[in-house]
């Protein structure tokens, strides 16, 4: 099944922050310098073919998160990277790679999908 975002209005009818809990999420612990990545599901409606990623991590982790990419950790000076770090939640579609990195020794990492147009 997939669940579709879906803002909860507050009394005065205003999106507010409440989702509902969705029934596509993934996990892992990562462990320090190790690459982990997974392949975006495809939703199940031909209309909402698209997701929004909310990532969660662990408090005080630093995890650089690629799309169709692999995720790499910032060397000592500015360089061009493919690598976000601890993003909110972004656009993503079923097929894409996401792909996660720490220098943190342990991290527990949870992605939570929602389907949009």
């Amino acid at each position: 099944m997939t669940t579709f975002l879906n803002m909860v209005r507050d009394i005065n009818g205003f999106n507010s922050f409440g989702t509902a809990f969705s029934d596509t999420k993934k996990s892992v612990i990562l462990v320090q310098n190790i690459e982990q990545n997974f392949t975006v599901p495809s939703t199940e409606n031909s209309t909402y073919k698209n997701w929004l990623a909310v990532f969660c991590f662990q408090p005080g982790a630093s995890i650089w998160v690629a799309l169709n990419n692999t995720a790499a950790i910032p060397g000592a000076s500015f360089s061009d990277t493919t690598s976000e770090l601890n993003p909110a939640s972004r656009y993503v579609m079923g097929g894409d790679t996401l792909s996660f990195i720490s220098t943190d020794a342990l991290n527990e990492i949870g992605v939570i999908f929602y389907a949009v147009a």
